[in-house]
């Protein structure tokens, strides 16, 4: 037989179909070969394993071969490599593993001389024993190729039977096949029966010097399976995890360790990193705390002594480096409080004050006050200043925790105490200082430090100019800060960061040009910047390891974005936050100026809303259409399947990650069962504050021309979740309507006027906002007359009147929140845009309150239409309806008198003189209700005049003008300076004068009353 022949007929030759069942076995040993060909013996003790029965060990090694058998056989013999099955087994037992970690503590101990004895082995059958002799005979005669052949023959047979493993990974090893590989993987299959933690050792060390690390990680899990007290396989498996990138792995076999040496320091020193890389500081700042505790029990005094040269240690080893460390943990998770603490206990403590628990009744710190705060500190009780030593450290990390907690007076005290060292030696500490002030918008402070920075070559960076033009700009120094951001760029070319922000303050100044061309420039720079991508640097053959070690994945045919976890989610919320917060700062400091029309905070205070309202504009999570009610968080809510245009590439990567992270932590919380609570606020501003912000942001926009960018943005965020209810709704509305009259928009008016009359039906105050909204004009009256709004009028009298006296006739419609028609359809009821059809619950709006009487508002304004329409016999009808509900109105009878002249004009008019008689009869009580003052009187003889004017009865037309303005000449000798009508009767007086050839007393009307 040929040597070459050998290899590629393992899996044929010993795996074929008839091979036996691997599960049967029995309590009895098998003679077992080693590579010598002598028989080896069992111990006779067995271990044991807290947590961790025989029988289960058993049982997985069972599954494991089982596995792994499988494998070889549905590839090609050993030459396959299971990668793919093993990788899904992996993930696992890594499961399995952390499970074990709970009972590592106290376990491992063996009785007796602590040797362990071997599992038995199935009963092998006397071919089977035949056969295995033979084989050991040939491996001493040095017969390389029979042994092969013979002890495939074996595994054949029986695959557990391990001895016959053991000499086949020999013949591997020696003469010409030298295949050490294949030699490891026959060792491992071996090590699965043997279970002998020793070997399992040996192997994952080969594994590691071969290369193959996802091998060796799986022989040192399967050692801490056999014996879970062997941290030096532990630190061995962290070490390697680390090596390769693998932190999670990492993670679980530091944390082995510290159950087995509970608070040892140099587990958590590295362990600290790898939690930190995998964004868990909760439970990184929890060992540290617990271990921190610990030492303080162990410790009291805060000294202890080592043991080997009798120096004292401070601590006992968790020392100020340690203190610190703990405390920054805090300062990056938020809980400033618990830095304070720390910083403050650990600090007493090692100073050998432990027993002074006074000083933790101060709210202050007091108790490591400089001589220059402790002179004008004012003192409360009998505790005064302790002046006790602190490290500049520690007290920097002091100072970051007061700044950002908001106690800011606290905080410069020790920030003035680390500012006062040398800048070159304390740099960072600096640094950090200046991004506490900045995130806590105190932009003075902090510029003041990053120009210190600045100023040094040493200390100088772009990220510390950038900061200090930020501030400059923040406190309105804009021309200064736009000069930092040139030195930036002329530093760096390519930092298109600088050239966005410098061409925001261009912007700003007025320097359209400028602006553009750095934004250009930019998108110029983005264009031809190329996307590298890296090249497969797999150097091993996976056919030489049973492990797939380039990756653990299934298939890596496509590459996915990478998923945040939930605290870089939080952190990046919390960076928009943060930019949210002081971009409205800026705002509300610009707000008095801007209402003052100083034009340059007109445009800054522009620039920045801007900003603000598309990114609330672009946040799906306030425009849900599938839950409808209030804004419940940025991470509880779905992703929705529409896309938008994005302003750039950046801003569109950073929200779909946003999102894949929203979506993971929206199935958590739906796992964990918890709640939804509608909040009043998103990135720190509460709604109202934002709702305040678009309305002075649209009507800037409507004072500036651009009437179609507000009403835009309105109805826009009239789609918002927090906005839904009835208030902010109608408050929306309201804003519309305001920006359509500055805008001369009618039609709009109308619109939100009807949607008002819906949401409030059988109510009058819609109606006359509609009238006091249009005004007078062509494009208004155009607007009144249009046939929607007259349609829509007509359908609410028709519901008034039925509710009024036929009640049964109507019946609610929860859908619409309106009283319908019975029988009726919605579509029938409304027009599709007036009626927004909702199951909100969370909304709900109670029933409208039935009418109790006639209304003469809703007929006398459809009325009104119709006689501005032309339409002066429907006026009529419905004008007199009015009058029959109010009869006291001065209004409806000028309004009837009006339409009774201009019925009578038309030639359709069969009984003209009744008409004209029925016109002067409302005139007349017209007068009585309105002429009861001057100011009505004048009134009067105008309507007066113009009805005679209307009639062509000159004589009395010009008696009534007159009258007009004689009553403003009377007013006007009192000192009054309103002119009243005086200007519309001078004007039709002067057209009588004209037709009648009276153009000097035209003239003398002309001078007096309509001369500038």
């Amino acid at each position: 037989m040929r040597l070459t022949n050998t290899v590629p007929s393992l899996a044929s030759d010993f795996l074929g179909e008839d091979i036996v069942d691997v599960n049967e076995s029995s309590s009895s040993g098998s003679d077992e070969s080693s590579s010598d060909g002598s028989s080896s013996e069992s111990s006779d003790e067995e271990p044991v394993i807290a947590g961790v029965s025989q029988a289960e060990t058993a049982a997985e090694v069972d599954d494991d071969f089982e596995r792994l058998v499988q494998s070889i056989r549905q590839g090609d013999g050993l030459s396959s490599a299971p990668g793919q099955t093993w990788d899904f087994n992996l993930e696992d037992k890594e499961t399995e593993f952390k499970n074990d970690l709970r009972e590592a503590s106290g376990v491992g101990r063996r009785k007796g001389n602590g040797r362990r004895k071997r599992r038995a082995g199935p009963v092998l059958s006397q071919q089977v024993k035949a056969l295995i002799g033979e084989g050991n005979q040939a491996y001493i005669d040095n017969d390389i190729p029979e042994t092969i052949r013979i002890m495939q023959e074996v595994i054949r047979i029986e695959p557990r039977a391990a001895s016959a493993w053991s000499v086949l990974a020999q013949c591997y090893d020696i003469g010409n096949l030298n295949e050490p590989q294949r030699a490891l993987q026959l060792r491992i299959m071996a090590a699965h029966l043997n279970q002998d933690p020793e070997e399992w050792d040996r192997l994952a060390l080969e594994s590691k010097n071969l290369g193959y690390h996802q091998q060796a990680l799986y022989c040192y899990r399967k050692l801490y399976n056999l014996d879970p007290s062997n941290a030096g396989a532990l630190w061995d498996r962290a070490a390697l995890a680390k090596e390769i990138n693998d932190l999670r792995t990492a993670r679980h076999s530091l944390l082995a360790i510290l159950k087995l040496l509970p608070h040892d320091l140099t587990v958590l020193e590295e362990l600290r990193p790898v939690l930190i890389e995998l964004s868990d500081l909760a439970l990184c700042a929890d060992l540290f705390q617990q271990a921190f505790d610990h030492y303080q029990r162990t410790f009291p005094t805060g000294v202890a002594t080592n043991s080997e040269t009798g120096a004292e240690l401070p601590g006992g080893g968790f020392g100020l480096m340690e203190v610190l460390v703990l405390a920054d943990l805090y300062n990056t998770l938020g809980a400033f409080d618990k830095a304070i603490v720390t910083i403050k206990k650990g600090c007493r403590w090692l100073q050998g004050r432990a027993m002074e628990t006074f000083w933790d009744k101060v709210e202050d710190d007091r108790e490591y006050d400089v001589e220059d705060v402790s002179e004008t500190r004012v003192t409360e009780g009998e505790i005064g200043s302790g002046q006790h030593p602190l490290d500049v450290n520690a007290r920097h990390r002091l100072a970051i925790a007061r700044i950002r907690l908001g106690d800011i007076a606290e905080g410069r005290n020790h920030a003035k105490v680390i500012l006062s060292q040398s800048i070159a030696e304390y740099a960072p500490l600096f640094a950090e200082i200046a991004d506490a002030y900045f995130d806590r918008e105190l932009y003075a402070e902090a510029g003041q430090i990053y120009e210190m920075l600045g100023a040094d070559a040493e200390t100088s960076s772009l990220y510390v100019l950038l900061q200090a033009a930020s501030c400059r700009r923040m406190v309105g120094d804009l021309k200064e800060s736009a000069e930092v951001y040139e030195h930036v760029i002329a530093a760096d070319p390519t930092n298109n960061d600088a050239k966005m922000k410098l061409a925001e303050i261009y912007e700003i100044l007025g320097e359209v040009r400028r602006a553009l061309d750095l934004v250009h420039q930019v998108i110029d720079s983005r264009r031809r910047k190329g996307h590298r991508q890296d090249g497969d640097d797999g150097s091993q053959d996976p056919s030489a390891s049973l492990f797939n070690e380039k990756s653990r994945g299934k298939k890596p045919a496509k590459a996915r974005p990478p998923k945040l976890s939930a605290a870089q989610m939080v952190e990046m919320e919390a960076a928009k936050e943060r930019e949210v917060s002081q971009a409205y700062h800026r705002i509300k400091d610009l707000w008095p100026r801007m209402l003052g029309g100083e034009e340059g905070a007109v445009r800054e205070w522009l620039f920045e809303a801007d900003k603000l309202v598309e990114m609330y504009r672009v946040t799906r999570a306030l425009f849900l259409t599938t839950k409808p009610g209030g804004f419940r968080g940025m991470f509880p809510s779905k992703r929705a399947n529409r896309q938008r245009t994005e302003a750039n590439e950046d801003d569109m990567a950073s929200r779909l990650q946003l999102e894949l992270g929203r979506d993971a932590l929206a199935r958590k919380s739906k796992a964990s069962g918890s709640s939804n609570t509608y909040l009043d606020h998103f990135r720190g501003i509460s709604f109202d504050d934002w709702l305040r912000l678009f309305m002075q942001y649209a009507f800037l926009l409507t004072k500036r021309g651009d009437f179609e960018l507000a009403h835009e943005v309105l109805r826009h965020i009239s789609f918002s979740n927090p906005f839904q209810n009835r208030e902010k709704q109608d408050i929306i509305r309201l804003a519309i309507v305001a920006c359509a009259i500055g805008g001369d928009q009618p039609g709009v008016i109308v619109e939100q006027a009807r949607k008002l009359v819906n949401t409030h039906q059988f109510n009058n105050e819609p109606y006359r906002i509609l009238i006091a909204s249009l005004g007078s004009g062509m494009n208004a009256t155009d607007g009144f007359i249009a046939s929607t709004l007259s349609k829509h009028m007509l359908r609410e009298i028709k519901l008034f009147d039925l509710a009024h006296k036929n009640k049964d006739a109507l019946k609610w419609n929860p859908n619409t929140k309106r009283y319908a028609l019975v029988g009726s359809s919605t579509k029938e009821e409304e027009d599709e845009d007036d009626v927004p059809i909702t199951n909100d619950k969370q909304n709900a709006q109670p029933q409208a309150r039935l009418p109790t009487k006639d209304n003469p508002i809703g007929v006398a304004l459809y009325g009104q239409i119709c006689l501005a329409a032309k339409s002066y016999q429907s006026a009529i009808f419905y004008l007199l309806h009015a009058y029959d509900y109010c009869p006291y109105d001065p209004v409806v009878c000028l309004c009837l008198a009006v339409a009774s002249i201009g019925r009578a004009m038309q030639r359709q008019a069969d009984n003209r003189h009744h008409l004209v008689t029925q016109a002067m009869t409302f005139l007349t009580k017209y007068r009585a209700l309105r002429g009861t003052n001057a100011e009505g009187m004048e009134e009067v003889e105008y309507n007066f005049g113009r009805a005679f004017h209307h009639l062509g009865l000159m004589a009395l037309a010009t008696h009534h003008y007159s009258r007009v303005l004689q009553l403003v000449e009377n007013r006007l000798a009192k000192g009054d300076q309103d002119v009243g009508l005086a200007g519309e009767a001078a004007y039709n007086l002067s057209l009588i004068y004209v037709s009648t050839g009276a153009t000097a007393l035209a003239e003398k009307l002309y001078r007096r009353w309509l001369s500038l």
